[in-house]
């Protein structure tokens, strides 16, 4: 029998397709293997035996029958066949409710309830008994002040003696004489009240074939997630950890002698509603002689609309293209929403994860794969070695002897309790605290076994010493962990600055690359106030930027720190430098910088001669450009001089008489100004195409340039 066989079993759960005939009453199988997982998920796994055609009836709660029906996998060895599986069905409460003579599903008013009753015979008490038939209930407005009107209801009753009216607040009580209404009426509040409750459901198994066999039944179910702590012990000794497992059985089964794993890995789990009906809404038909003639619509002419067409093509192809394309997109569109509500609507049709569920059983069956908790695929269990991924790590704790845990109740599971390799260190991050540092292990897990994550209390000396957290830690891995401060112990950092270094100049197409080492470092200062020599791991920031220099090699190193070691004798204070480098090129453009900065560079000592004679050549030149500059300036400022005297001269010659010496010696001195502006003119032309020339001469002097 194959497990996709044994599988179509689980997919029976589905079709409920009747009980065997002949079937026998047979004890619920044994649980046998649990595997918890940190997912929050729960393997569990029953074997036993039964003999010829047997039924066997197990109890899960109703939160739990999803998971159920998305996982349950039935094995039947020994020729043995499973017949069906069975369980209590759950429709819709509202769906459930309409069939019954009485609606009780949108909670109907006294009023809305007996209008559903009308032409039944009740027994009215108001406060006299009146026994009549239901004509209906009326809504009349009663007059309650000036201008003020209240509803109120009446029931109207067809009685012996002719129609009656009776407000409905003046009834005490109202008893159905029809015996089938009435038992109507009453499974339909058994129908909400059952509602409302969290039972149990049995799930039947059936198993037909002659003999006594082997039977098998795993499932997953929703369970806590299990928990790990641990205690290290401290002493003149070696060190001892000591692990335990926290896990709770919140089934509705007790455990009894269960072998019993826990798995850190972390299969994809989801919740799936399978167990609540799926009805597919279809459309009402009415015949043909029932149908009233309705508006119609007309589709046009095809040839008319070909035309059409063919118009648009040749005005707008692109147009066309996309009518084409979401023409094609709206038809997908429809036939996936078909496919859709056929998948919805198929019988018997596994969804696609219990579908998935049923291949990973086919394997597990023919040995390619693993159930996540063994034994499905033969011999042997879950490896215990670690695979590292984004997931976290996956390993395997198996707890070496049966366990038995009542329901509702939970344990502490012992792991590991084994000496290990650990040492007493303190741990000093001025971000963390900026005088002491904490006392901590290095410690490396010797064991066999992976750590999971989890609190770690330290004991040392018989004493409680503090609390730690440890990560998942695979054999053989070193790890630190802090558990207390270290009070015995003062660390006083200083940084110290450094002026920076000029390395290099060098001269590349009017650019000058200057090279400059910056240093920095950092002196602690480490006093050990205790009686033993101590072991002080100063954590510093690790910057990529800049380079280790003092001391060659850190202790350790991390993502993002460096940790340097120091031996911290009792009253002798200790001292640690931690020094760093890092080298930067300045690009300064020689056209932009001053001379005296220039002048700088021409008497650092590790310029080159060449860079010092091309910077020399350089100022030599900026200075004659400057030279001209100012030539230009002066003459224009000789000019702006001599107009605004030509005003002053121009105002006054206003006011004098033509004829007179003053006026005509104004007028030769204009004429001398005028030949002197018409000069500095022609000299600023000169100057002004001297500068460019000198400009441009500077430009493809400093471009030639290519020195080191």
């Amino acid at each position: 029998m194959t497990y996709r066989m044994a599988a179509m079993g689980a997919c029976a759960l589905l079709l409920a397709a009747g009980a065997v005939s002949a079937a026998e009453e047979a004890p619920a199988i044994p649980l046998k293997r649990v595997v918890l997982f940190n997912s929050g998920v729960g393997f569990f796994e029953h074997s036993g035996t039964v003999e010829g055609n047997a039924k066997i009836d197990m109890r899960f709660n109703v939160r739990d029958i999803n998971d159920l029906l998305k996982s349950m996998v039935v094995q039947d060895f020994d020729k043995g066949q499973i017949s069906t599986v069975t369980y209590g069905s759950k429709d819709p409460i509202s769906k459930t409710l309409k069939t019954f003579a009485v609606d009780l599903t949108s909670n109907p008013t006294m009023g809305q309830l007996l209008a559903q009753l009308r032409g039944e015979q009740v027994e009215v008490e108001a406060p006299g008994k009146t026994l009549g038939v239901i004509l209906g209930v009326e809504v009349r407005k009663k007059k309650v002040g000036e201008n003020e009107f209240q509803e109120m209801e009446f029931l109207n009753l067809v009685t012996e003696a002719g129609l009656r009216s009776i407000a409905l607040e003046q009834i005490t009580s109202i008893r159905l004489t029809n015996k089938t209404i009435d038992e109507e009426l009453r499974k339909a509040l058994t129908l909400l009240a059952s509602s409302l409750s969290t039972d149990k459901k049995t799930v039947s198994l059936g198993f037909t074939g002659e003999g006594k066999r082997r039977v098998r039944v795993g499932y997953i179910q929703e369970t806590p997630v299990w928990k790990t702590t641990y205690r290290m012990i401290l002493g003149e000794e070696k060190p001892v950890l000591q692990g335990w497992a926290i896990v709770e059985n919140t089934s509705e089964q007790d455990w009894a002698n269960v072998d019993l794993r826990l798995l850190s890995g972390r299969p994809i789990s989801f919740t799936m509603d399978l167990y609540e009906p799926l009805y597919v809404p279809r459309p009402e038909v009415e015949l043909e002689l029932y149908a009233s003639l309705r508006p119609q619509t007309y589709g046009q002419d095809l040839a008319r609309r070909e035309k059409e067409f063919a118009a648009l093509r040749q005005a707008d192809p692109g147009a066309v293209a996309g009518f084409g394309e979401r023409r094609a997109a709206a038809r997908d569109e429809q036939l996936a929403m078909n496919r859709a509500l056929q998948a919805k609507a198929a019988p018997g049709a596994p969804p696609m994860a219990a579908a998935a569920v049923m291949d990973a059983a086919e394997k597990l069956a023919e040995g390619k794969g693993d159930s996540g908790g063994g034994g499905w695929a033969g011999p042997g269990r879950v490896r215990s070695a670690a695979a590292t991924g984004d997931v976290g790590e996956s390993f395997e704790y198996r707890i070496s002897t049966p366990v038995s845990l009542p329901r509702q109740q939970s344990a502490m599971l012992p792991i590991v309790d084994e000496e290990i390799q650990a040492e007493k260190v303190s741990i000093y991050n001025p971000r963390v605290h900026a005088k002491h540092p904490l006392a901590g292990l290095r410690f490396t897990n010797s064991t066999k076994l992976h750590l999971m994550q989890g609190p770690i209390t330290v004991f040392d000396e018989g004493a409680y010493a503090g609390d730690a957290k440890i990560e998942d830690i695979p054999p053989g891995s070193q790890r630190l962990l802090s558990y207390a401060m270290d009070l015995d112990t003062e660390v006083a950092p200083q940084s110290k600055s450094h002026p920076d270094e000029l390395l290099s100049v060098k001269i590349i197409k009017g650019t000058m690359h200057a090279s400059r080492k910056y240093v920095r470092s950092t002196e602690y200062t480490v006093k050990n106030s205790g009686r033993k020599a101590k072991k002080v791991l100063i954590e510093s920031p690790l910057d990529p930027n800049w380079k280790l220099t003092k001391p060659a090699e850190p202790a350790e190193k991390t993502r993002d720190q460096y940790r340097f070691l120091v031996e911290a004798k009792p009253g002798e204070p200790t001292k640690l430098v931690v020094e760093e480098e890092r080298t930067d090129t300045q690009y300064l453009a020689l056209t932009n910088i001053d001379d005296g900065t220039i002048r700088f560079y021409l008497g650092a000592p590790v310029v080159s001669e060449k860079v010092k004679m091309a910077l020399a050549e350089v100022v030599k030149r900026k200075q004659e450009i400057a030279q001209t500059m100012i030539a230009r300036q002066q003459a224009e400022q000789r000019i702006a001089a001599i107009e605004q005297d030509q005003a002053r001269i121009s105002r006054n010659m206003g006011q004098l008489d033509r004829q007179s010496d003053v006026y005509k010696s104004y007028v030769k001195k204009f004429s001398d100004q005028e030949a002197e502006i018409e000069k500095l003119r022609g000299q600023i032309t000169e100057l002004q195409a001297k500068e460019q020339s000198l400009r441009k001469a500077l430009d493809e002097y400093l471009i030639g340039l290519d020195l080191s």
